[in-house]
């Protein structure tokens, strides 16, 4: 989504009552985990809990048991001690919840929002970015009035509580407090983020906007997931640091249909994970990592995975002399299904009170309409003026190509009537402009579009200007 792999946790997250037990049980009753299945002797027999084992295990991290107390007072901010026992037990009952072992230990920073606001990203590459604006004016939810790099500043700038970066192997916690502290909840799902990388890799991401999500939806609805398990503990029979009042500095403003795409994998992402569990435990979420989803219509509807994989879409270059491809690897993009979905609920063209209607027992949000759901696969392919002289001196004067596939034609007209009847021509003003053909006069979405459906296949052309169509891409 052009911008560095955040593994974030968002805004929207629940407040839950802590409670409190002091340590009850050997955790490793059965013995230490260096014994052999052989039965060959144990090295250090002499060992018994609650001293710190001889060797590492589930439950324990830097000499710190799961479930013994610890003295952590958050009021004066978090002293050197106080986090490294904070983050120790921390990986510890992350280690119980999810049944997998460290493989070692995760550097923690507390940064202020200032700093983080602060913090510069990799320079973005000009012609990549521009590419990356025509797709998102494509889904009509940023126009020509912005970048889609000024709106995901905005948002990440005032919504981001935490995240763990895989090639530093680092986490940094973003704090509102002037005296630094750490939400359990946001640290627990950091960790978990650390944990996958150890466990399972979490560098590289795949090329297109959908896949992204879809990737997102198992990494992001697992640490999700964890992270609410781990609460249900805090509340049912964990001592556990009380969570900082939230100071509500951070929340900014920010573009809520650009949130509501990219915050589709923590959304609906752990309802996935926890349909994964129920059908083969752990091991089967584990084996989710070496076969990942494919598209955000997996995470949406988890039946679906593995199987139903999404169709590969092609656009043939149907373009005059007088415009042509960006140089970007891939040419065209995938936006899925949740991306659709946020479309057509800023435009009003489903029931906005369906976002938060029948919702997963971990999920805030319903992502599912009935123009979106029957998506099948999609390709949007952006187009810029041949001349490099036009290009630079014109900087709205581009256009697309964006093909989606249905799975019935019912479910293509479905989408057809809600993007031109509900969304071009009721919500963008468009007016008829010849066969299939509209234009929308004002507005960051001016411009001319034809939309054409055939079966179950709906083609969307965009243009400045309506002769500009055959341009971008001619009838055939």
């Amino acid at each position: 989504m052009n911008r560095r792999r955040l593994a974030a946790v968002l805004s929207a997250l629940l407040l839950v009552v802590a409670g409190c037990a002091a340590p009850v049980a050997d955790p490793d009753a059965a013995g230490d985990a260096s014994n052999e299945a052989d039965g060959t002797a144990d090295p250090a027999d002499d060992w018994s809990w609650p001293d710190d084992p001889p060797t590492d295990r589930l439950g324990w991290e830097a000499g710190y048991w799961y479930n013994e107390s610890i003295a952590v007072n958050q009021s004066d901010g978090l002293n050197a001690t106080e986090r490294e026992a904070f983050v120790a037990r921390t990986m510890a009952r992350v280690e119980v919840v999810r049944e997998l072992e460290f493989e070692e230990s995760v550097p923690v920073e507390v940064i202020s929002r200032a700093e983080y606001r602060n913090q510069s990203d990799e320079p973005a590459d000009p012609v990549h970015s521009d590419w990356n604006d025509q797709v998102w004016e494509a889904l009509l939810l940023v126009g020509e009035d912005r970048t889609i790099d000024e709106v995901f500043d905005e948002l990440y700038g005032g919504a981001v509580l935490g995240y763990y970066s895989p090639s530093e192997d680092r986490i940094v916690i973003v704090s509102d407090d002037d005296q630094p502290t750490i939400d359990r909840r946001t640290l627990a799902h950091e960790l978990h983020h650390a944990l996958q990388d150890q466990q399972f890799g979490l560098d590289g991401s795949p090329s297109t906007q959908d896949a992204q999500l879809a990737e997102s939806g198992l990494v992001e609805g697992d640490a999700r997931y964890v992270d609410r398990l781990y609460e249900e503990r805090c509340a049912a029979d964990w001592d556990c640091v009380p969570r900082p009042p939230a100071s509500g500095s951070g929340s900014g403003s920010y573009d809520y249909p650009v949130f509501l795409t990219i915050y589709a994998p923590y959304s609906e992402g752990a309802t996935f994970v926890s349909d994964l569990r129920e059908r083969g435990g752990w091991a089967a979420v584990d084996d989710a990592y070496a076969d990942r989803p494919a598209s955000t219509e997996q995470i949406l509807h988890p039946k679906r995975y593995p199987d139903e994989r999404p169709v590969e879409v092609t656009v043939e270059d149907r373009s005059s002399a007088a415009w042509t491809r960006y140089d970007t690897d891939p040419v065209a993009d995938t936006v899925g299904e949740a991306s659709i979905f946020a479309t057509f609920w800023k435009h009003r063209a489903i029931d906005r009170a369906r976002l938060q209607q029948d919702t997963g027992a971990y999920s805030p949000y319903n992502y599912t309409a009935g123009p979106s759901k029957g998506w099948a696969g999609d390709a949007v392919v952006p187009y810029r003026p041949a001349s490099d002289e036009s290009y630079e001196a014109n900087p709205h004067e581009r256009g697309y190509v964006w093909r989606t596939v249905w799975d019935t034609e019912a479910d293509a007209e479905q989408f057809e009537r809600a993007y031109v009847t509900y969304t071009l021509r009721l919500r963008l003003g468009g007016s008829y402009a010849g066969e299939n053909t509209y234009l929308v006069d004002d507005g960051p979405f001016a411009d001319a579009y034809r939309v054409t459906r055939e079966g179950n296949t709906v083609t969307i052309v965009n243009a400045p200007t309506v002769e500009q169509l055959d341009e971008v891409h001619s009838r055939e």
